[in-house]
């Protein structure tokens, strides 16, 4: 089985006579289409918004290209929100989620006015400190065992992230004796999540657990955000998730759970990365070796520094041969980087058709957490990040980087009095 590709192998040359490869390039009109998809699936409720995933693709480009069309960036660090801002979302156009928080990054959302989602108990006492207490809150709710994980994200019981079911009423109760007078919710138990029934399961716990929390503390809240985790198909024979249904059966249950109760309206919020730009972007690498030993390897100019989720997880990331798209799957290879590390691998006894020097192949689904994880072992450099335009123009959105970025950082000219 094959997957689509948005551009020819004529279109990927003319392109590298510009950008050398490595590089990762996103399609602005598949994005942006299917961002409008989920704000149309999700109308029903009446302030719905998208808060997009920051972390999954942090540039400023991709975060304003969304922002006009009313999705906010889901934050988490100080770089995430100070990338925001640089961008112009701002204020409760900004969901800040963090765990583990240093002082400068409350201080930094606070100054901002972002929307503090608190991730421990002990991090009220903490935040009123360092920053003071905002006017909204809410708190990211670990259901341990009401819900499973899954292997990216870890069970609930085992995850870092969250407050038990007694933390979290305690902590309702400490922020209204404070004078808090507006309230959101929060969770996030899954990654890459196909099973859509999975979420529509998700907002059952939620919407009950605002019940019990208005019932026995008497706060209503104006948000309820179910976090992200919507997965994509990374392998052919998989189906997408269907996101009208994810919406239908949330629907369902806000009727029946937030209606009845006389507890709605209520803001329905997302902050989904991976579904929004993952399909939609390819890392773009050269064959340049070849070696034959035990195996048969396909050595490319990309390696995990470009794209970690294979070495990172045994992820599987189809590869289209470009200008071999109907060619016959006759060959098996690893596709391998140049990393000193065994695990730096596209892909390992992959089926794909014969392979030449200087083919380029196109990695497919690289639009989430694939250059946002790169890194630079073995003094490998960062590479590029190019738009795909409507029009069919070609933007470059974040150049690669040179030695002299990689060296910045260090003083050498100080070693001649070393």
């Amino acid at each position: 089985m094959q997957k689509n590709i948005p551009f020819s192998k004529e279109t990927i040359q003319s392109i590298i006579a510009k950008y050398p490869t490595p590089f990762h390039i996103y399609d602005e009109r598949a994005m942006i289409e299917n961002a409008k998809n989920l704000q149309k699936a999700f109308s029903w409720n009446t302030g719905f918004k998208e808060f997009f995933a920051v972390k999954a693709t942090p540039n400023p480009y991709l975060v304003k290209l969304f922002s006009k069309i009313g999705f906010g960036a889901d934050c988490s660090s100080h770089a995430e929100l100070v990338l925001s801002e640089k961008t112009g979302v701002v204020g409760e156009n900004i969901m800040f989620t963090s765990n583990n928080t240093a002082a400068y990054e409350y201080q930094k959302a606070r100054e901002l006015g972002a929307i503090i989602n608190l991730d421990d108990i002990s991090h009220i006492a903490f935040l009123e400190e360092v920053a003071g207490i905002p006017d909204i809150i809410s708190f990211r709710y670990n259901p341990g065992e009401l819900k499973s994980g899954n292997d990216i994200i870890g069970n609930p019981e085992e995850a870092k992230y969250g407050l038990t079911e007694a933390q979290i009423f305690e902590a309702y109760k400490i922020m209204k004796d404070k004078g808090v007078t507006r309230f959101g919710i929060h969770t996030m138990v899954a990654s890459n999540e196909l099973n859509s029934q999975y979420f529509i399961e998700t907002a059952d716990i939620m919407f009950s657990l605002m019940i019990k929390l208005n019932k026995q503390l008497g706060i209503t809240f104006e948000f309820v955000n179910l976090g992200g985790g919507v997965g994509i198909p990374y392998k052919p024979e998989q189906n997408a998730v269907d996101i009208e249904y994810i919406s239908k059966g949330i629907q369902k249950k806000y009727t029946e759970i937030l209606v009845q109760n006389n507890l709605a309206p209520v803001k329905l919020y997302l902050e989904l990365g991976r579904y929004i730009t993952g399909p939609y972007a390819y890392l773009i690498t050269q064959v340049q070796h070849f070696k034959d030993t035990y195996r048969k390897y396909v050595g490319v100019d990309a390696s995990m520094a470009n794209l970690m989720r294979p070495g990172m997880y045994g992820a599987y990331h189809h590869i289209t041969v470009l200008g071999k798209e109907n060619a016959p799957a006759t060959h098996i290879y690893d596709v391998t980087g140049s990393l000193c590390e065994n695990n730096d691998k596209f892909a390992i006894q992959r089926a794909l058709p014969e392979i030449e020097k200087h083919d380029i192949l196109a990695i497919h689904d690289t639009g989430a957490h694939g250059h946002a994880m790169g890194f630079n072992y073995n003094g490998k450099l960062q590479s590029a990040e190019l738009l795909l335009r409507t029009d069919g123009s070609v933007k470059c959105i974040r150049r690669a980087e040179t030695l002299d970025d990689y060296f910045a950082t260090l003083d050498f000219d100080g070693l001649s009095s070393f």
